[in-house]
């Protein structure tokens, strides 16, 4: 099976300018994601996709490939990464070379262990899944069954039932996306336009590091993370 492993870094950020080659400990944040990407076996090809210099530069210093610019309007706060990946699929179809699954790899969770991405993406080609997804499990206390939505001032279970589980330990497990990969079928992002799909398998990362940046605090807790590494 062939994967593109696709790293996904726009020059725009509002919250922390710069963030996706801010020092982080001491070296770019993008740094950590190309190091993963690297120690894989599995990718068949690694690219950049970006509308920035100064982060295009970097990479390819890396031993990233940077086959293209990404196109500006491609680059928004809003802009979806689905349109970006398509955008890459889409190049390399021009030059006459296809991918089965796209890897997408976003330096903003920037701690993966060692091996992450080969595990997934053999978990993704044994399950046979439209795609596959890096998780971490919700606590029991914010698990959807016992979460509420306010319709109009009135609140009611956020999965639509009637009344909530009583039991503690009749909640099923719940997950939430945590940002570190994205595994996704050629067939489901070109032919059906999405990035997940009905049939979506899952790795768990509980017990890794983790951290999501997006904000000031997340940066400071991603440089809490890399004083107790080292």
């Amino acid at each position: 099976m062939r994967i593109l492993g696709l790293i996904t870094a726009r020059g725009g950020s509002k919250g922390i300018p710069g963030k996706n080659i801010k020092i982080l400990g001491s070296i770019p944040l993008i740094n950590y994601t190309i190091a993963s990407a690297k120690e894989s076996k599995l990718l068949s090809k690694m690219v950049l996709s970006s509308d920035d210099e100064e982060i295009m530069k970097i990479s390819w210093q890396q031993g990233v490939e940077v086959p293209f610019k990404r196109p500006g309007e491609l680059a928004e706060d809003n802009t979806p990464s689905l349109k970006v990946i398509q955008h890459a699929l889409d190049f390399y179809k021009a030059k006459n070379e296809n991918f089965d699954a796209i890897c997408l790899l976003q330096p903003t969770t920037p701690f993966r262990r060692n091996g992450l991405i080969d595990e997934a993406i053999r978990k993704f080609i044994s399950g046979n899944y439209d795609s596959l997804i890096s998780v971490r499990e919700i606590p029991a206390d914010f698990n959807p069954h016992w979460a509420f939505e306010d319709h109009d001032g009135i609140l009611r279970i956020a999965t639509g039932e009637k009344t909530p589980i009583p039991r503690r330990q009749e909640l099923p497990k719940a997950y939430h996306r945590d940002g570190a990969i994205y595994i996704t079928a050629t067939r489901q992002i070109m032919e059906e336009n999405s990035l997940l799909g009905e049939n979506i398998g899952f790795i768990n990362t509980m017990g890794d590091d983790y951290v999501n940046i997006d904000t000031i605090s997340d940066w400071e807790r991603a440089e809490e993370i890399i004083k107790t590494r080292n």
